[in-house]
């Protein structure tokens, strides 16, 4: 016996957030019976499961993709005010193949979303508890000052309670505004662009760069890529779902920086 939620994000229909979501709604079925409390549990391989009326089918191989998610579309896959999600990106991988998204971005943000159907590993990345870090780059009105990183790194008072420490700096000072890069371990509702409003600065776009270890890159806007498996260790590890190999943070300590140069996926900016 499963909690329904576990079923549900482990057959690649939604995360378990969404899931236990779905469950309050009075969504999901078992054996012809609704089920609306959260922690119940069902037999995955003896019980009828149904969502919306549709049998689920049983759990398929953990996938995990990069996706680079374009402006002016939603993180979801059933919006109920109509307006574009993500299901047609996901869609082109083929129906046996079946992956939520892994958190979210905002309607206007852009850059990497990771895919998955992994729910064990998708709970665990978007939970603050584990600090995955998220790396963003910022084009502001104007260009911040010493002080406002100083602040950032001491924490921002935002309507929700104190925000993380997190760090920033410059990485293109244009003629009137700037572009900065900021790294954060949270996921609150629009907390870069919040952090910076409370800064007084306007953020006129904003584009993730990277989720752990995982880089956006050079993939092209509204393009997927399955990740390496490498990349997935990398995942697995950051949450605790794996143990790293002896000597790999050692290498990674005495490893070379790499050298960056201009906008991760700057086609999108």
């Amino acid at each position: 016996m499963e909690r329904l939620q576990k079923i549900i994000a482990r057959a690649g229909l939604a995360s378990r957030r969404e899931a236990e979501r779905w469950i309050e709604e009075g969504r999901i079925t078992v054996n012809g019976t609704v089920i609306s409390k959260l922690g119940s549990q069902a037999d995955p391989f003896k019980d009828s499961i149904k969502v919306d009326g549709k049998r689920i089918k049983s759990a398929a191989a953990p996938l995990y993709y990069a996706f680079h998610k374009p402006p002016g579309v939603i993180t979801t896959l059933n919006d109920p005010q109509h307006r574009p999600d993500i299901t047609p990106y996901i869609s082109r991988l083929g129906e046996k193949r079946r992956v939520f998204p892994v958190g979210r971005l905002d309607y206007n943000t852009t850059g990497l979303l990771l895919l998955t159907n992994d729910g064990d590993l998708a709970l665990r990345l978007s939970h603050p508890r584990f600090g995955v870090t998220k790396v963003y780059r910022v084009k502001l009105s104007s260009c911040p000052t010493q002080e406002d990183f100083a602040r950032l790194r001491e924490g921002i008072r935002l309507e929700d309670g104190m925000s993380a420490p997190a760090r920033a700096r410059v990485v293109e000072k244009l003629k009137t505004n700037a572009w900065v890069e900021i790294e954060v371990h949270e996921g609150r509702k629009r907390e870069v662009r919040r952090m910076f409003e409370a800064l007084g600065y306007f953020v006129e776009k904003l584009v993730r760069i990277r989720v752990g270890t995982i880089e956006l890159g050079h993939l092209p806007l509204g393009e997927l890529r399955p990740l390496t498996q490498s990349e997935i260790k990398s995942l697995q590890v950051a949450v605790g779902l794996a143990k790293e190999r002896p000597g790999a943070a050692r290498q990674r300590a005495f490893a070379a920086p790499k050298k960056r140069g201009g906008h991760h996926g700057r086609r999108a900016i």
